[in-house]
C-alpha cells in the first residue's frame, strides 16, 4: 500500500505563488553580493581555511535548489581564493568555471550563504592544494546546464569525489552534484 500525502489547498496555493512570483530578489542587479561575515578575516587569521558554501539559487529556483562554491585561504595569505561555476559566463564566451581572489562568503544574489563544510589549521594547506588541482582538472569548464548538470553543484561534487579527504556530502538540494557525463 502506497503512503498518501495530503496537501491542503492553502499549501498548494502558497507553493504556486512562490514558484510563479519567485522569492527573495528577482533583480540580480540590486540583490546583495555583500559578505555575510561567515569567513574569518584573512588579514587577522594566519591559519589556512577551506570552506564549502551553499546558498539558495537565484529567484524562484531557490525554493528547490542551492548554488555551491568553495573558498580557500592558505596559511599566511591575506586573501581568499574562490572556486565556482556560473552558467551566465558561458553566454559571454567565458569559461563557466572561475578561480579568483574574491569575497568568500558573499550573499548569492540576495540569499544568505551557509558553511556546508570547513577545515582550518594543520593539514588544510594540503587539502587546498588537492582542491586546486582538482578544480584545474574539472572536465566541464566550458559547459553548463542547470539540470541535470554540469552546473555549480556538479563542480563542487566533482571536487569532493576527487578529494575524498573532504568527506563532502552535499544536500539533496544541490541539484546536479552527482552529474557524471
Amino acid at each position: 500500500m502506497k503512503p498518501r500525502i495530503n496537501l491542503s489547498p492553502a499549501f498548494l496555493a502558497a507553493l504556486l505563488v512562490v514558484v510563479l512570483t519567485g522569492c527573495a530578489h528577482d533583480d540580480w542587479r540590486t540583490a546583495s553580493r555583500e559578505s555575510a561575515s561567515l569567513a574569518p578575516d584573512p588579514v587577522a587569521t594566519r591559519e589556512a581555511v577551506l570552506q564549502v558554501y551553499g546558498a539558495d539559487a537565484f529567484s524562484w529556483r531557490g525554493t528547490i535548489a542551492i548554488h555551491t562554491w568553495i573558498a580557500v585561504k592558505r596559511t599566511n595569505e591575506q586573501y581568499y581564493t574562490v572556486y565556482d561555476v556560473v552558467g551566465w559566463r558561458e553566454r559571454s564566451g567565458k569559461d563557466v568555471m572561475q578561480i579568483q581572489q574574491d569575497i568568500p562568503d558573499r550573499y548569492w544574489y540576495g540569499a544568505m550563504p551557509k558553511v556546508l563544510k570547513e577545515f582550518r589549521g594543520k593539514g588544510t594547506d594540503a587539502l587546498i592544494a588537492k582542491v586546486d588541482q582538482a578544480a584545474r582538472n574539472y572536465p566541464w569548464k566550458h559547459e553548463y546546464a542547470a539540470f541535470p548538470g554540469p552546473n555549480s553543484n556538479t563542480f563542487v561534487g566533482w571536487i569532493g569525489r576527487q578529494v575524498p579527504e573532504l568527506e563532502l556530502e552535499l544536500p539533496f538540494s544541490a541539484i546536479g552534484s552527482g552529474y557524471d557525463d
